[in-house]
């Protein structure tokens, strides 16, 4: 049986990518694009976005995506992750520990100081494994997202 390895994603998962996005989607209860349009997200990722994936033989078992911040504390790059996703059947094996860990010493690697995120206030579990990495809450700061009309209306102004 082959272990699982965590690396930069390639061309070569997207399709089990997309699949375990489907399944993400499913999980979190909300739409979900259709599987070419996932698979030409994933083709054109924009400059600066990583996306690590857990891989064992073909599947991929858990992906963190983050993507380049500037300026950061001292004016220096930063990472903002984006997702970390776990396969419900991959779940308690410690995947999402070691994406963590991967992207930490993949930012460490880039020079970034400091991953940043942002967490369901709600799940009790998730704020416990983030804790358990050495995370802290950074109650200072607010998260605010501008979408929809808000978003159309502003860009009109």
């Amino acid at each position: 049986m082959s272990a699982t390895t965590i690396r930069l994603l390639r061309p070569d998962d997207h399709k089990a990518l997309a699949a375990l996005m489907v399944e993400m989607q499913r999980h979190y209860s909300v739409p979900c694009p259709p599987p070419e349009d996932i698979l030409a997200g994933l083709a054109a990722l924009p400059a600066g976005v990583d996306i690590l994936v857990a891989v064992k033989g073909e599947t991929v078992l858990g992906f963190a995506s983050a993507c380049n911040l500037y300026p950061g504390p001292g004016l220096k790059t930063g990472f903002f992750l984006k997702e970390i996703y776990v396969a419900d059947a991959a779940r308690g094996a410690g995947l999402g520990r070691k994406l963590m860990a991967a992207l930490a010493e993949l930012a460490l690697e880039r020079g970034h100081r400091r991953v940043d995120w942002t967490a369901d206030a709600d799940d009790a579990a998730l704020l416990r494994f983030y804790e358990s990495l050495g995370a802290a809450a950074y109650p200072k700061k607010v998260f605010y997202r501008l979408t929809g009309d808000a978003l159309v209306g502003l860009a009109k102004t």
